[in-house]
Formats: C-alpha cells, sequence, structure tokens
C-alpha cells in the first residue's frame, strides 16, 4: 500500500506566486528522486470552524491564505530513501534559506501516513 507525507502551511496571499514557483520546483525535485505523485492546492473552500479547522491549525491571518500538500510514495521504506536523496539535493538547500521563504515556516503542521484506502 503507498505511502503519503502531508503538510498544511499558511501562505502570506501577496505571495502566493513565489511560493507556487518554489513548488513547482520542489515538485521537480520530489519527482525527479522517485516520488509516485506530488500535490499542492490552495484553500478555496475552507471554512473557519468553532474548535478546529485547517485556519485554525496554522493560525490563519486575515492577509494569508492556506495551502494543502501531499506527495505520494510506493511505501514508508520508499518515502525514507526518497526523501533522504531530497534533503542532499543542492537544488532544495538554495531554495530554503529561513529568512527568504514565502511562509511562515513555525506554522507548517505535516506528517507521513499509511494509506487506508485509495482508488
Amino acid at each position: 500500500m503507498t505511502y503519503v507525507d502531508g503538510f498544511v502551511v499558511p501562505v502570506p496571499k501577496k505571495r502566493l506566486g513565489e511560493y507556487k514557483r518554489l513548488a513547482e520546483k520542489s515538485k521537480k525535485i520530489w519527482k525527479s528522486y522517485g516520488a509516485l505523485d506530488y500535490v499542492e492546492a490552495v484553500a478555496d473552500d475552507v471554512k473557519w470552524g468553532k474548535s478546529t479547522s485547517f485556519r485554525r491549525a496554522v493560525k490563519q491571518k486575515p492577509n494569508e491564505t492556506v495551502v494543502f500538500a501531499y506527495i505520494v510514495y510506493k511505501s514508508r521504506a520508499h518515502r525514507d530513501a526518497v526523501n533522504k536523496k531530497v534533503m542532499k539535493d543542492p537544488r532544495l538547500a538554495e531554495m530554503c534559506d529561513p529568512k527568504n521563504m514565502p511562509f511562515d515556516m513555525r506554522r507548517i503542521f505535516f506528517g507521513g501516513f499509511k494509506v487506508l484506502v485509495s482508488l
């Protein structure tokens, strides 16, 4: 069964174009090392929940939107092998200057998931 890394991140609306360029570059890196799929999606129909929601989870500010993303792998072992290569890739290091990221890295949340049901 496949394995998925997922993450949610708040992105300032005025920096969404810059974020998209970063996501396009990231997609190429992950795919080059064998990720099966790479998807980043911007909030469109995301409500504020009373106690919890995507917006609340990232402490969304009025000038921000939320990005939900996931990367698909063959298995957890495959994910670990791909990510090991990705983390050593100089293209990623070049893009990830903490002082110049188009989002607040302290408010991202992420995790790895075993797929329970799939098409």
